[in-house]
């Protein structure tokens, strides 16, 4: 495959990796309109958004962060000196691994769920009433951490072998499983919280059974054997060590927050988490489908030695963050309001609530560049089978995030805008960290930043905040009935990108330029 081939494929295989993401966080936010629709910012939305938290956090730790960062590079290599036999008996040895350490750890958790309410929900715990059903809605969710963990593992082997799209349509099946479950079961119940949870573990089940025939079309479903003497797994174990430091501290972080949060006032994790999920739009759609398609490219440029193409697709890779990231800084700062009370102002979420919400997405989205920055730095480091500096780094994150959300949640009382600042603070200062150490090691350049194309999207971005600026009036935009809030939140999103897209283009920046 020529160079400039492999290019257009990876760009394509982004787009396809981002329109599948754009489904997957578009049904995501309806479904957040209907669980917050059902149960508003009360004890019992707080609840499920909290202990779903904790195998979501545990999954990204035992799969999608380390073991992803790990695998990928190990089976590239496999794949690219056409290693067929060995590179499948490395597959079956790792299933073999994952089936074994996910299951204990289940059956502990299952055991144990009292302990991890108190450790990761200690604000649930010392209430009777709040902690049994916290602890009732865990052991019905947690097994979906074993099968959400093995739906990485699968995904990890079809992106290996440049295979984004049924990855990248997978989450689809749970949000569509909580949708059903909170419009159709939930009113019929007593406690309708617990239908959310049975919906969680039933998409853990469908989305592990609609992995079977793309690995079957690749011939790679793995037979489980435990064998510690297979040399892949050897090397993989070496390099997941700190690599599930490294994206366990990440995760930990997560439940830093969810711990601080659950002791604040009622409403604060609901309203941290409706916050977050538009911060997670932009960031599912583009940085995470960049990053996804660029670790198997950088690995595959760094076993072949062209640090060339190395250090190329991670500067594009790095330009294009920066290019999508600034609209939507500009966007969910300026439109917060807006934005929070279109999706989600209905039923039991109140207008306060959008409020709120508000303070805690003008917080998150300052940091949205770095959050961003981050799914394309890291992967320059794990292409490179480095999983040490990512877990330092983490460490300071985690670090300083804890040192931030007690400072500014309690000590200034800011309490749920607090946690979102020492977030995107902690995560300014880790990408800077990064940059530059792969500055140092001539691996990226920055120049981008102080070049006349930073200044083509200065501009473009001053014509997006004029029009916003005009556009924007939360006050009067309360008082706007359902419909004419869509009407006109759709036809400010098309003239903010016709603006900016249009205001770039006019400046000479071109779709080439990311290539």
């Amino acid at each position: 495959m020529t160079a400039s081939v492999e290019r257009q494929s990876n760009l394509l295989s982004t787009l396809k990796v981002g329109g599948w993401t754009f489904a997957s966080r578009v049904a995501g936010l309806v479904r957040d309109i209907f669980t917050t629709n059902l149960l508003g910012a009360s004890v019992f939305h707080d609840i499920f958004v909290v202990v779903l938290k904790i195998p979501n956090v545990f999954r990204r730790f035992f799969a999608e962060g380390a073991f992803s960062q790990a695998f990928i590079p190990i089976y590239s290599e496999y794949l690219s000196k056409e290693d067929e036999d060995q590179g499948h008996q490395f597959l079956n040895a790792l299933a073999g691994l994952m089936l074994t350490t996910l299951f204990i750890f289940t059956i502990l958790a299952l055991i144990f769920a009292p302990v991890f309410i108190l450790i990761f929900a200690p604000g649930f715990y010392f209430e009777n009433e709040t902690q049994e059903l916290a602890v009732n809605i865990l052991r019905i969710m947690f097994p979906y951490l074993g099968l959400i963990s093995l739906v990485a593992f699968a995904s990890g082997i079809q992106n290996s072998h440049q295979k984004f799209s049924i990855p990248a349509a997978t989450p689809l099946i749970f949000n569509f499983s909580l949708i059903l479950a909170a419009a159709v079961v939930a009113p019929k119940m007593d406690v309708p919280v617990m239908a959310l949870a049975w919906g969680v573990l039933l998409a853990g089940i469908l989305q592990l059974l609609f992995q079977i025939a793309p690995l079957a079309a690749l011939k790679k479903i793995p037979i489980p054997k435990l064998d510690f003497n297979n040399p892949g797994q050897q090397k993989f174990l070496i390099l997941i060590l700190p690599a599930i430091l490294a994206g366990g501290i990440a995760q930990i972080n997560l439940l830093v927050d969810t711990i601080f949060a659950s002791l604040l006032i009622t409403g604060s994790p609901t309203w941290l988490y409706v916050s977050d999920r538009l911060i997670q739009f932009p960031l599912g759609i583009f940085a995470i489908a960049i990053g996804t398609v660029l670790l198997p490219t950088l690995a595959k440029s760094f076993v072949q030695e062209d640090l060339a193409a190395f250090r190329s697709q991670l500067e594009k890779a790095f330009k294009l963050i920066v290019f999508l990231s600034i609209p939507s800084v500009i966007g969910l700062v300026l439109f917060a309001q807006p934005l929070l009370g279109t999706i989600f102002q209905r039923g039991a979420f109140l207008w306060t609530d959008v409020e709120q919400s508000s303070l805690s997405l003008i917080a998150f989205a300052a940091g949205l560049p770095f959050f961003m920055a981050m799914k394309v730095l890291v992967p320059a480091f794990f292409a490179r089978q480095d999983t040490k500096t990512p877990m330092l780094i983490a460490l300071f994150s985690l670090i300083l995030n804890i040192v931030l959300n007690y400072f500014l949640a309690f000590h200034l009382q800011y309490g749920h805008l607090g946690l979102a600042l020492a977030s995107s603070i902690a995560s300014v200062l880790s990408v800077t960290l990064l940059c530059v150490l792969l500055s140092k090691q001539k691996l990226i350049s920055f120049q981008i930043l102080v070049s006349s194309f930073a200044a083509k999207i200065l501009v473009a971005s001053m014509a997006l905040i004029l029009f916003l600026l005009f556009m924007s009036d939360a006050s009067s935009f309360e008082m706007l009935t359902q419909t004419q809030r869509i009407i006109n939140l759709l036809l400010v999103l098309l003239a903010s990108m016709a603006i900016y897209f249009g205001s770039s283009s006019l400046l000479g920046i071109k779709a080439k330029d990311f290539k």
